[in-house]
């Protein structure tokens, strides 16, 4: 495609590690990596409730309120899949298309890229 779209093949070659970071993460973290609905939905409560009450009172006030919306909020969000493997993305361990690779494997992949 590149003859035909130069511009987008050179944006797409160049941020492709970018686009690919995806795939460092667990598989079972995919579906919450690619969706905003968390944020999306703290917000909606919030604005549903303020758009009610027109005036909050003072800062202090519209903050205690905002606060305590998003812990009842909070109540029905599902929990993560795969929650368990935070601690290890946390920890640094990597992942390959979602698959933990170990450390033996690391280099087997780091061998096999330079001969790509």
């Amino acid at each position: 495609y590149s003859g035909k779209y130069p511009k987008v093949t050179e944006c797409l070659t160049k941020d492709k590690e970018e686009m690919l970071a995806f795939y460092d993460f667990p598989a079972e973290h995919w579906t919450h990596i690619r969706t905003s609905n968390p944020i999306e939905s703290t917000f909606a409560t919030v604005r549903l409730r303020t758009h009610k009450v027109k005036s909050c009172g003072s800062r202090t006030t519209t903050l205690m309120m905002i606060f305590k919306l998003a812990q009842s909020a909070e109540k029905s969000w599902y929990r993560l899949k795969g929650f368990k493997l935070l601690a290890d993305v946390v920890s640094g361990i990597k992942f390959k298309d979602g698959e933990k690779v170990m450390p033996d494997q690391t280099e087997h992949a780091k061998e096999l890229i330079h001969q790509n």
